[in-house]
């Protein structure tokens, strides 16, 4: 009986390494294949996101000029949209602490965002992908008309946020749907 259990273990064996080496190769050519895949998911995904964001603001904007008056304006900064102590002229509690960030751009999703003022009666909202290819690859802006609009043609991470004319520029900025 003893003798007929060692035949037996003799007799089987694992895999080769040539199986290994097969499997291995199989599962490379399926991350080749679906790494990009989700890289540009991820991609539509941030973008999405932003459009949401500047929406988002643009709505806090509306709510922060009702409530505080035409004579304050809209906020000139994210700070004075976001949360404090008290919900006030300073921080009016209308979007999270994460784009209300005291050093520009507020990052978020893979996007740096961007808010400009000229006057209290205008503002514009930017939103421009960190690394431009890798997280996005437009550049977003929201005038204070409420009409968000993309880059016609994908150019550069911005360093600042547009200004109004140049975001309703339609030679390079066109609304989106």
């Amino acid at each position: 009986m003893w003798a007929k259990k060692q035949l037996r273990m003799k007799n089987e064996h694992g895999f080769s390494l040539i199986e290994l080496l097969i499997v291995v190769a199989i599962i490379l050519i399926i991350a080749a294949i679906a790494i990009p895949n989700l890289l540009r998911s991820r991609m539509s995904a941030n973008q999405s996101a932003a459009v949401a964001t500047i929406r988002n603001i643009n709505n806090s904007q509306a709510a922060y000029i009702a409530e505080f008056g035409s004579a304050v304006g809209y906020a000139d900064t994210l700070v004075k949209l976001g949360p404090g102590p008290t919900c006030d002229v300073t921080h009016a509690c209308l979007i999270d602490n994460v784009l209300a960030c005291l050093a520009k751009p507020c990052i978020k999703s893979g996007y740096g965002y961007f808010l400009t003022s000229a006057t209290i009666g205008d503002y514009t909202t930017t939103a421009t992908p960190i690394i431009m290819g890798t997280s996005g690859l437009i550049n977003f802006c929201g005038p204070d008309d409420g009409v968000i609009r993309q880059e016609l043609t994908p150019t550069i991470t911005l360093a600042a946020g547009l200004a109004r004319t140049e975001c309703a520029d339609p030679a390079k900025y066109t609304p989106i749907q």
